[in-house]
């Protein structure tokens, strides 16, 4: 049996005065570039959810968003957000949301709309209107729109949101894509849009939309806690992200 020291060595010691100075900067995180960042200046993501939404993929892409510094917004749509902040996932965990998507996303603006897939929640998400601007206005303004699993199938491409892109989706929602378009990327990036194909590979979608918004260094620095299968320094972000050789699908190819 293994017993704890009686007392932390020095350099322990220094590790966590380090972290206590740290937790006094809460509120502020690294740029690409290695500036200071306030959070009221780091990038913001809107995650919308609604009723039947994929509970994995809604915790992983919010938390690996946060743990690099975001400021993301989780947002009810549909009749969740008429009656209560909580959202019932489609295995019955129940997701506290930050707002109703009618009241940020008409007044705010967003670096990044990601969208969790699951159903029906992919479902209620598309009958949404005022998500359906939201994500017109993104591209509009060249913003990244990113979405898994049924979202790119059930959401994006009956709006044309995917036409003439390379994108990925569930293996049941790949006959929904832009027949010229379809690709098997885990994570597939063209332009604005980034797709990805469910639970399985949410950490790595959620690693790409933090490559796209801090740049590969922090992506890195947010995998290598997280004990991923390769470790932050054998894994990268591309077109196509794959943890088990990187495989690089380059749109249009």
């Amino acid at each position: 049996m293994t017993r704890a020291p009686t007392s932390a060595p020095a350099s322990a010691l220094a590790r966590v005065a380090r972290a206590g100075t740290r937790a006094t900067r809460r509120g502020m995180s690294e740029s690409p570039r290695g500036r200071t960042r306030t959070r009221a200046s780091a990038p913001s993501v809107l995650v919308p959810i609604a009723t039947g939404v994929e509970e994995m993929e809604t915790v992983i892409i919010v938390d690996v968003l946060r743990r690099a510094g975001a400021r993301v917004t989780i947002a009810s749509v549909g009749e969740a957000a008429e009656t209560e902040t909580w959202v019932e996932c489609s295995r019955g965990v129940r997701i506290a949301a930050d707002a109703r998507l009618g009241d940020v996303a008409e007044t705010e603006t967003f670096d990044m709309i990601a969208l969790p897939g699951g159903m029906p929640g992919a479902t209620n998400l598309a009958k949404c209107a005022v998500l359906t601007r939201a994500l017109e206005r993104q591209l509009e303004r060249q913003k990244t729109v990113a979405a898994m699993c049924a979202s790119p199938g059930v959401v994006l491409a009956p709006r044309g949101f995917l036409d003439g892109r390379a994108c990925t989706a569930h293996p049941a929602f790949v006959k929904d894509l832009p027949s010229d378009a379809s690709a098997e990327g885990r994570v597939v990036i063209d332009g604005d849009v980034i797709t990805s194909r469910g639970p399985g590979t949410a950490i790595e979608f959620a690693l790409a939309l933090v490559e796209r918004l801090f740049g590969a260094e922090k992506a890195r620095e947010v995998a290598g806690p997280m004990v991923l299968p390769q470790h932050a320094d054998r894994t990268r972000v591309a077109n196509e992200w794959r943890l088990d050789d990187a495989t690089v699908l380059e749109s249009g190819s």
